[in-house]
């Protein structure tokens, strides 16, 4: 695709002019959506309306649950540190290792490896309202679904919650302003 920028010249406000007239050339990726259902502990992930990969996974245990709705990958990080302490959940958990975690929301919901919660995967929900992948401790295990995922994903995907007890993330909770009409949007 491309996008002619003819602004030399042009008043952007009062007094002040452009000064660029150029052409750009860009390519529209790959459209990869995934879906996690938190009654059936399953992610799938759809790249360009296929689906690639179905995931066993762990969401928000109850009173904990994870939020509903479409989220947006906003951050990628190898190994983080979570700490209750930052979300308000007081000293429940300090994990200084999480592998392959991936920011969903501002206020610390991430879909990230987990190492600790061996059986949840697929069978119950047990986290604090993160959504988990099975994973090993330090992430080196190149075939686990959490590095899978991890090395399958990019900033600006989408990850889309469904089937939780919570309500919808709210739009200003990260880059998650999908879950508004375009009415409400342009307000």
């Amino acid at each position: 695709m491309t996008v002619d920028l003819n602004l030399d010249g042009v008043e952007g406000r009062p007094g002040v002019y452009g000064e660029q007239d150029k052409t750009v050339d860009f390519t529209i990726g790959r459209n990869q959506v995934s879906v996690v259902d938190a009654k059936k502990l399953t992610m799938k992930v759809m790249r360009d309306g296929k689906v690639i990969k179905t995931i066993p996974v762990t969401t928000g245990k109850p009173g904990m649950e994870t939020w509903n709705g479409q989220m947006v990958v906003s951050e990628m990080l190898t190994v983080t540190r979570m700490n209750g302490e930052t979300v308000g959940y007081g000293g429940e958990y300090d994990i200084k290792d999480v592998p392959h975690a991936i920011r969903l929301t501002t206020s610390g919901t991430f879909l990230h490896g987990n190492y600790w919660a061996s059986g949840a995967f697929g069978n119950y929900n047990a986290s604090h309202g993160c959504i988990g992948l099975r994973d090993v401790r330090g992430g080196w295990d190149k075939k686990v679904p959490a590095a899978w995922f991890f090395n399958h994903s990019m900033v600006g995907d989408v990850v889309v919650v469904k089937n939780s007890e919570d309500r919808v993330v709210d739009p200003d909770n990260g880059l998650n302003g999908w879950n508004m009409s375009w009415e409400k949007w342009k307000k």
